[in-house]
């Protein structure tokens, strides 16, 4: 559309580009809603100033990443947000208001967020949207089916742990290093807004040297954020220590196909296995072990 131009994002940006984020994913979720899930609502006033922390963040990281779509009336209707990691590149947030897709804005922003990209490889968390996955396929990522378990952990199967302790600061060199391992890239200061800014805990394995893994955990809702691990053995052990710290109800996102362990673990924690959206990958093979995060990738 003529009438919306796509511009570089500003601070002042973010509580429209919010509201615009909201209507958009709103959307989403109830393409995506599974039958025994209850209807999707708006986001809460916490989920609202999170997405706008992490938006800042990405903001002072790497701004040339960030655009939106202004209408002529001056409405943000829409917004990219991808940053640049070295050499791997990843989009962290997506979307356009429902009344202005399939028309044209969402492939203009897309094709602004793949120009920050410059060739470099990367990686995208796709909602199931048809419009999304049609132009992540048609840009020339590989589409992998993600999978999600959800339930009520069997707290009789958890399992003795050892070799893991609370991660530290001066762990995020080797972190990087098994990013860029797994993914082509570090998450360099992705870790330290985790660590520092969320608040999230890391464990991470207690022989990095020679067994490298870590998991972060958002101790408040008792989910598995972002894991990462240069062996299956290890991973597990993670991702049984981040369920062993969930509440009621629990979820275990972004489980690719190559990533059948996780099935393994969230089966014998007796939970339920359910489809999602799509990891696109582009320049990159499938990280193994590995479950991505939503906005860190």
């Amino acid at each position: 559309m003529d009438s919306v131009r796509i511009r570089q994002m500003f601070p002042d940006d973010v509580p429209a580009a919010a509201h615009a984020e909201a209507a958009a994913f709103l959307e989403v979720d109830r393409m995506g809603r599974l039958w025994n899930e209850p209807e999707p609502a708006p986001p809460d006033e916490a989920s609202r100033r999170r997405w706008i922390a992490g938006m800042g963040h990405h903001l002072a990281t790497d701004p040339g990443g960030c655009r939106v779509a202004e209408s002529d009336a001056g409405e943000i209707v829409g917004f990219a947000v991808s940053q640049n990691r070295g050499g791997f590149w990843y989009l962290a947030s997506y979307g356009v208001v429902p009344g202005l897709q399939s028309k044209g804005v969402g492939t203009r922003l897309l094709d602004a967020a793949l120009a920050h990209a410059d060739g470099r490889p990367g990686m995208i968390s796709s909602s199931p949207h048809p419009g999304a996955t049609r132009r992540y396929r048609r840009a020339g990522f590989t589409m992998l089916p993600e999978m999600r378990m959800t339930g009520r952990v069997d707290r009789a199967a958890l399992p003795a742990l050892d070799g893991l302790r609370d991660g530290r600061r001066d762990d995020l060199e080797w972190m990087d290093a098994l990013d860029e391992r797994l993914r082509g890239g570090g998450h360099g200061p992705d870790h330290v807004h985790m660590l520092d800014d969320l608040g999230l805990r890391l464990v991470v394995s207690a022989s990095p040297a020679e067994r490298p893994g870590y998991v972060y955990i958002n101790e408040e809702s008792g989910h598995s954020v972002l894991l990462a691990a240069a062996d299956v053995e290890t991973a597990e052990k993670l991702l049984w220590e981040a369920l062993a710290h969930a509440h009621e109800e629990t979820v275990i996102n972004r489980i690719t196909s190559g990533n059948q362990w996780a099935i393994d673990v969230g089966l014998d924690a007796r939970l339920d296995l359910g489809q999602t959206g799509y990891l696109a990958l582009r320049g990159l093979p499938e990280p193994v072990p590995y479950l991505a995060s939503g906005h860190h990738l």
